[in-house]
């Protein structure tokens, strides 16, 4: 493992996807008031932290394993939030130009108010999202493409995170899939990952990392409740058949499912509670996708990607990240739980 760590600096690798902005306004409930004009509590923020969303949360992670050269292909809206997205990706260290900025567009943003009082998770208050819900213009996917293309020579990985439930309003659009698809396709040496909360039996040549539900449910709609492990193995084995790739599936706390020559399950590491799983799956997938970069086997890069995803869920109410010199003492926990 520490061979393949000392290699991420030398990993380049490009998140074409959508980017939020996750802004938290940390609420102190000693110093509330009562709006004179309506009764209603004025909740006082003492401070607000910034820091990149979904796919953003994949480059917080990557950055924080000291990936080498970071490139990022999507849009934001022209508005305070995507000041601020841009501001923190650049300040890890990130390539923006190629995240593009659309006047009549929101910049998709997770705001998430919390009584800073409390250090659990029954501090969150609810969350409000900005989100667009129109189509994503083809122009904007056309250079979104462009960006990527000439990117490619410069980059090792190529991480995609389709965030958008909405059809065709994110970046990653049925004409994006088609031309990442073909671009896998003419650029076998590079390893290109998608990930999808809605779509991800839709990608052909990457690697798809779904979780468990989500595997079983594209190869067998009608299935419910708890899947068990012929299911899930029939279902990787078929999703497999489908990408022409390698498949990661994510089992929480059991580990993370691989396709090789036939479906096995790298176990997790078990952590005590509480926990936090915001934002678990996007540390993963930097995880594994840097270390297959780094030349890491499918086993090794997925019990990389469950140690990481081990240390992030106990950093709770924030979207945690962790780094290389936290790797091996966690492997040591790991080994002695076999």
């Amino acid at each position: 493992m520490q061979e393949i760590i000392r290699r991420f600096p030398k990993c380049r690798v490009t998140v074409l996807g959508d980017f939020f902005l996750d802004k938290y306004l940390d609420v102190d409930p000693a110093i509330a008031e009562v709006s004179l004009e309506t009764g209603k509590t004025a909740h006082q923020v003492v401070s607000i932290r910034c820091s990149p969303g979904a796919a953003g949360t994949v480059v917080n992670n990557l950055a924080a394993l000291d990936t080498g050269t970071l490139h990022v292909v999507g849009v934001t809206g022209d508005d305070g939030e995507g000041f601020e997205l841009r501001r923190t990706l650049q300040k890890l260290g990130c390539n923006t130009q190629g995240l593009q900025i659309l006047h009549n567009r929101f910049t998709p943003t997770y705001l998430k108010p919390r009584n800073c009082q409390t250090a659990d998770l029954s501090g969150e208050h609810e969350r409000y999202d900005t989100k667009n819900r129109r189509p994503t213009p083809v122009d904007m996917q056309e250079n979104a493409l462009v960006s990527l293309e000439s990117l490619l020579p410069h980059t090792d990985a190529v991480i995609v995170l389709d965030q958008v439930e909405e059809d065709e309003c994110g970046i990653v659009t049925a004409k994006v899939r088609k031309s990442l698809a073909d671009l896998a396709d003419r650029n076998p040496r590079k390893i290109f990952w998608a990930d999808s909360r809605r779509r991800i039996g839709l990608f052909r040549n990457v690697i798809i990392k779904p979780n468990v539900h989500e595997a079983v449910k594209e190869i067998f709609p009608g299935s419910t409740g708890v899947p068990c492990d012929e299911i899930v193995e029939k279902a990787i084995t078929e999703l497999r058949k489908r990408t022409g790739r390698p498949v990661f599936v994510t089992a929480g706390r059991r580990g993370i499912w691989i396709s090789d020559s036939i479906p096995s399950l790298i176990r997790g590491v078990r952590v005590d509670e509480p926990t936090d799983p915001t934002g678990a799956g996007d540390s993963a997938t930097a995880g594994a996708v840097l270390a297959l970069c780094a030349g890491a086997s499918l086993q090794e890069a997925a019990l990389i990607a469950n140690l990481i995803a081990s240390l992030t869920v106990q950093q709770l109410a924030t979207t945690g990240t962790a780094s290389p010199d936290q790797l091996g003492p966690r492997l040591e926990v790991w080994r002695s739980q076999g």
